[in-house]
């Protein structure tokens, strides 16, 4: 598969970018530095050099005074490293650190402070629909997801699949994550029917086998490793009573697939239903990273249970998404978003649905999902 252009806008400064494997992280590093210097930490020899000597990259960096952009790969192998990036910048020698990884846990706890503020943060998300373009189709996205690794692969469900073992061998296990492996692979599975749904952490305790106080340190490890997020309830300005739970996702629809256990007892409508739902959230995650100004994504649920699937509140304006898995727009399917409107007129309201039809009701516009996720681009909503 040809190289597809991503929409991640680089930074000018020193940045973290951050992302799960298969992102394509180093693959967009590549195309935007061609000429930097790399340094790949998921090689073994390279990892144990600098593991036993940091400051080696101030004498490699000194004989390189040319390479004006330094890659570093898989910055959380090494958290130590940051320390000696650290002193190279102080010292304003006018390169450019970029510092990828598929971890935030050891770079929150032991390595991004020591930067003292002076790298951002930026996230690398699975394919946008609008990146795609042409090749992008519905049907294909919700069976494999949008990984960039599984679309490049001959056989992208054998990767999809393999790809819940990678995370489990590399980063859970073999970084002495969590005792129990067994306990963590049950949670995976309970978290797959918790996904876009309230998140209760007690009956995911109940499924997987393991205590409360458990399911809360393996999802904290699941942000951690960027594999899942959690929606707040949007509140601002309330006239309301209203939920106080979070949602929950996994950060990629064919992940969420892969974990989910699959037999006589599961409709394939309540699979493709939550996939849609979490192919939707998603592209708008992805879309609060790479636009302009501050942008949080939420949900609205009152205590009478009216619910919004999405709501993407910032800079550029509050918007409400609903997602339905049917052909038709039924007059049900707008009662929430008539409700948040008489809350928030200023509000611009969506329904997505199966069908083909643009339709405008009630001041909601109600939009083919397909055509809404390919007309989603940073700093834009489609209209």
């Amino acid at each position: 598969m040809a190289y597809v252009t991503r929409l991640l806008t680089p930074g000018r400064d020193h940045y973290f970018l951050l992302g799960p494997r298969g992102t394509g992280k180093t693959l967009w590093c590549r195309h935007q530095y061609p000429a930097a210097y790399r340094i790949d930490l998921l090689d073994p020899s390279v990892l144990r050099r600098y593991s036993a000597r940091p400051e080696y990259l101030e004498e490699v960096l000194a004989a390189n005074p040319d390479r004006q952009h330094i890659v570093i790969d898989e910055i959380q192998k090494l958290p130590v490293l940051l320390e000696m990036v650290h002193l190279l910048i102080e010292r304003k020698g006018g390169q450019q650190f970029i510092l990828t990884g598929s971890s935030a846990r050891k770079l929150r706890r032991q390595g991004v402070n020591l930067l003292g503020g002076r790298a951002v943060q930026k996230h690398m998300h699975p394919y946008l629909a609008v990146e795609l373009g042409s090749r992008f189709k519905l049907e294909k996205a919700l069976r494999q997801g949008m990984l960039p690794v599984v679309w490049a692969a001959d056989d992208p469900l054998a990767v999809l699949e393999a790809y819940s073992a990678l995370y489990l061998h590399e980063e859970v296990q073999m970084e002495g994550l969590v005792r129990n492996i067994g306990g963590f692979t049950r949670f995976l599975q309970a978290m797959s029917f918790a996904h876009g749904a309230v998140l209760n952490v007690t009956n995911v305790a109940r499924e997987a086998q393991v205590s409360r106080k458990t399911v809360e340190g393996y999802l904290e490890i699941l942000e951690d490793l960027l594999l899942g997020f959690r929606l707040p309830v949007f509140s601002h300005r309330a006239r309301r009573e209203l939920a106080s739970h979070p949602k929950f996702y996994f950060f990629d629809a064919g992940v969420f697939r892969a974990n989910r256990p699959a037999g006589p007892l599961d409709s394939p409508s309540e699979l493709d239903g939550a996939a849609l739902e979490g192919l939707v959230a998603q592209h708008l995650h992805a879309w609060c990273d790479y636009s302009e100004g501050k942008h949080e994504l939420h949900y609205w649920q009152t205590r009478s249970r009216a619910e919004i699937d999405f709501v993407v509140y910032g800079a550029s304006g509050l918007y409400a998404i609903e997602v339905k898995n049917a052909k038709q727009v039924k007059a049900a399917d707008l009662t929430a978003l008539r409700s948040f409107g008489e809350d928030y007129p200023q509000s611009h309201r969506y329904l997505l649905y199966r069908g083909s039809d643009r339709l405008m009701r009630d001041g909601i516009l109600c939009l083919p999902c397909e055509e809404f996720l390919l007309g989603l681009k940073p700093d834009r909503f489609p209209g």
